[in-house]
């Protein structure tokens, strides 16, 4: 699979790095908030969600949501699906929305309105990989742990066509995987 990667954006190490600071921020700015729900957009955040939550050292529950927009496409169709709901009730709660990458910033805002819907006591949005210049919709992040640029990355939980999420690092995918789709 290695020999489909262009490039190597951030490393495993990169990676780890910035998400203990990242957890450290997380952990300083919820600290006398009485605890914290994480919940993680499937499927591509698995590996960064268990990273994160590892990071923050305080009490945390934590629920995901399943939602599609992509298919195997590269690109985002712009129609939102809910696949897997929350489980929790986030009425009052303090919540933060992890998230492998955010494009267009249309699945997430429509995400963010949805949940906003359920009165949560605060709500904010932790992604690993923020790409604005194909920003459609701005959404307000508040933690990012990198910018990138418009290339197609796979690894680190983030796929193409569901392979290459086994990858320690977060690679750009060579074009001739997916040209044509």
């Amino acid at each position: 699979m290695r020999d489909k990667i262009e490039q190597v954006l951030f490393s495993e190490a990169q990676i780890a790095d910035r998400i203990r600071e990242m957890g450290a921020q997380i952990e300083a700015d919820y600290k006398d908030k009485g605890g914290l729900l994480l919940i993680g957009v499937l499927r591509g955040v698995a590996v960064f969600f268990g990273d994160m939550m590892r990071a923050i050292d305080l009490p945390l529950d934590i629920d995901f949501m399943s939602i599609s927009s992509y298919g195997s496409s590269t690109r985002s169709s712009g129609v939102v699906r809910i696949l897997k709901d929350l489980d929790e009730n986030i009425t009052g709660r303090h919540v933060v929305i992890l998230e492998d990458i955010i494009d267009t910033g249309l699945t997430l805002s429509y995400l963010v309105r949805l949940l906003q819907e359920r009165r949560p006591a605060s709500l904010e949005i932790c992604t690993l990989l923020d790409k604005p210049s194909r920003r459609l919709i701005e959404v307000p992040v508040k933690y990012t742990g990198f910018t990138i640029p418009d290339q197609f990355v796979v690894g680190y939980g983030l796929d193409y066509d569901q392979k290459f999420r086994n990858l320690p690092f977060v690679g750009v995918l060579k074009p001739e995987v997916y040209a044509g789709k």
